[in-house]
């Protein structure tokens, strides 16, 4: 994969910031977008804006079946039926959504949900809400010194009383990839149910749905080249027609009486009112990016960044990393701390430099406290980014060590 042929398919990677060319390392928090993916979104609105399904005239129809079909190029890159894949907001939408929908109608008390020590807040609040409503319980896969998952916990967490098992593909702090198959496996061996948050796995890993043998998958277009706006909902179609909608109104009825209704089929049963049909639109573009250039070779890409960085980085003086020092165990994510400088302050010495990071608790405050930090800096790879940008950010935190000493010594 050319990484530096690929830059020039987004626009955004020639600006400069503080006078400094852009270094984004923040793609964990969102991806920049290629141009396809900007022109898509353009194209429906300037050619063929319509709502879709329900008109009969020509925008309608176009607008349909550009929708229908990023369906279809969404379901094709998980390994999906199409029927089997709902277009919401986002992922955090989709998690409440089977918290809702599923859970509200299969979780009572005496049950368990399982999750672990490093999921992100959607995939742990949503299941905190439902614990509370229906008095269920939520019991934690606990995580290691060197940031995996302590599997031999399973069979005295796994019990007949889990209901369902929630757990990350991709930490998005420490990196983690958990072996979710393994887990899968064990979940449906006590008759468990088994929801992925692939949030920041979908867009870096191959993931095929049926070889996994998951109930539900979640994932979000922002974070791989989509528009903000669109997150999928993936559930198995036996699985999706046990659930309530999470939403009622528009197109997700079938027959309204004044005392009654009836549903639409899967997947147009959870899209109530008129969806982002330009983002859903775009999205598939997103999708078609990716697919031409091959899950394993973007994969393959994220590794050899996530090595570089982690070799480059543990040279660092006083700088402390997260996770799993093996690259073949993590995403294309490194989080860090310098042992003088809080993440803030440091986040904004690299910005001065031009370089984009994350700094805070990432939205995973109890892992936080497991790390036993307030947060982290944290860079995020993706298709564009090269080995020279990690050297900068290497330099530049050497640098902010020395504006550090510089301002003590006044």
């Amino acid at each position: 994969m050319d990484a530096q042929a690929i830059r020039r398919d987004f626009p955004i990677l020639g600006r400069r910031v503080h006078g400094k060319p852009l270094i984004y390392l923040d793609s964990a928090a969102t991806s920049q977008k290629p141009t396809v993916v900007i022109e898509a979104l353009a194209d429906y609105y300037r050619r063929y804006h319509s709502n879709i399904h329900r008109g009969i005239h020509l925008l309608s129809e176009e607008a349909t079946a550009a929708y229908e079909g990023a369906r279809e190029t969404v379901a094709a890159f998980i390994g999906a039926p199409a029927e089997g894949v709902v277009f919401t907001r986002k992922a955090t939408e989709a998690i409440n959504q089977v918290a809702h929908g599923w859970g509200r109608r299969h979780v009572t008390a005496g049950y368990e949900i399982l999750l672990t020590e490093m999921e992100h807040h959607s995939n742990l609040v949503p299941w905190q809400m439902l614990a509370q409503q229906t008095g269920a319980t939520l019991r934690f896969i606990p995580v290691t010194d060197q940031g995996l998952l302590d599997l031999t916990t399973l069979p005295t967490l796994l019990t007949e009383r889990t209901k369902l098992v929630a757990v990350t593909m991709m930490s998005n702090v420490l990196g983690t990839i958990p072996p979710v198959g393994t887990i899968i496996q064990a979940a449906h061996a006590r008759g468990a149910l088994v929801l992925l948050d692939g949030a920041q796995a979908v867009p870096h890993l191959p993931v095929n749905v049926q070889g996994l043998d998951c109930d539900f998958l979640v994932f979000s277009a922002h974070k791989m080249l989509g528009p903000t706006g669109v997150g999928v909902l993936y559930g198995k179609p036996e699985r999706l027609n046990a659930m309530d909608p999470f939403l009622g109104g528009g197109d997700m009825i079938r027959e309204v009486w004044p005392d009654h209704s009836t549903w639409n089929d899967i997947p147009w049963k959870f899209e109530a009112g008129t969806p982002n049909i330009a983002g859903v639109i775009a999205f598939g573009a997103a999708v078609a990016y990716l697919q031409r250039l091959g899950m394993p070779a973007v994969h393959q890409h994220e590794r050899a960044i996530t090595a570089h960085a982690l070799n480059v980085l543990g040279d660092v003086e006083d700088l402390v990393i997260y996770g799993p020092h093996d690259p073949a165990l993590r995403g294309g994510v490194v989080a860090f701390n310098d042992r003088a400088l809080h993440p803030h302050d440091l986040g904004q010495l690299l910005d001065a430099e031009g370089i984009a990071v994350r700094a805070g608790h990432h939205c995973c405050q109890p892992l936080m406290r497991k790390l036993g930090v307030a947060g982290t800096v944290r860079a995020s790879f993706y298709i564009y980014n090269l080995p020279h940008e990690v050297d900068a950010l290497a330099a530049a935190l050497v640098k902010a060590k020395e504006v550090l000493k510089g301002v003590a010594h006044r």
